[in-house]
């Protein structure tokens, strides 16, 4: 089986949908890099049981993603949010290098600081 690094991402969303037998595999699988006979000697199943809860537990991350898109969403907000970052470091150059103001300086600042904060958090 390919590993596939959305299915990781994917499991930070949805992993606690999944029964705790599913996601304990996705997680020995994605995060901590066992092999299907690691995770199976884990979790006193066959290799075969092991690799039917992965795909099992795959489908269904992707399918909520579909229905839901929670993890998209998210990545487009960190996307959006960097850009007014970087928008507001643009507005404070160009306020430091033309005629200074004080009010756009902070404006800027305060926006910077939001989407930091922001972009913590996520």
């Amino acid at each position: 089986m390919a590993k596939d690094l959305k299915i990781s991402f994917l499991l930070d969303f949805y992993g606690d949908l999944l029964t705790d037998k599913q996601r304990e595999a996705v997680e020995f699988y994605y995060n901590d890099d066992l092999s299907l006979s690691e995770i199976a000697a884990n979790q006193g199943i066959t290799r075969q049981g092991v690799r039917d809860a992965i795909k099992r537990a795959e489908a269904l991350l992707l399918d909520m993603e579909q229905r839901l898109g929670l993890a998209k969403r998210f990545r487009t907000m960190q996307e959006g949010l960097e850009a007014i970052r970087l928008s507001a470091e643009h507005i404070e150059a160009c306020n430091g290098r033309y005629s200074y103001s004080r009010e756009i300086h902070e404006e800027a600042g305060r926006i910077m600081a939001t989407a930091d904060r922001l972009l913590e958090e996520g």
